[in-house]
């Protein structure tokens, strides 16, 4: 199956337990699209490059899986609809994005 870097920005306001049950959520919905979580970055509050929904700041997550690729639509539809969801991006991940210099 192919990896994907699955990217989710949470409303920065959320307390800690509001923060833990969004993750187990968006764990839940992974593992109901089909998706083996391999990876799980949490970056905390971090500042953004521009406001969303009027917020300069966000609770980043970064997921890295393995599923099928059908599912991208569905999976990033049902998450975008979470209220202090503020983003979702699915990324293929790919090998040669890895190497930045090639070998001559």
């Amino acid at each position: 199956m192919p990896q994907y870097e699955v990217n989710v920005i949470l409303n920065p306001n959320l307390d800690g337990a509001q923060a833990a049950q969004e993750k187990d959520i968006i764990k839940a919905a992974l593992e109901r699209h089909g998706a083996q979580i391999k990876n799980v970055d949490d970056w905390g509050n971090r500042r953004l490059a521009y406001p969303i929904q009027k917020d300069p700041e966000g609770n980043v997550l970064f997921y890295t899986v393995e599923m099928a690729g059908d599912s991208n639509a569905a999976l990033q539809r049902e998450l975008r609809l979470r209220d202090h969801v503020r983003r979702v991006t699915i990324l293929r991940d790919r090998p040669e994005w890895r190497n930045s210099k090639k070998k001559k």
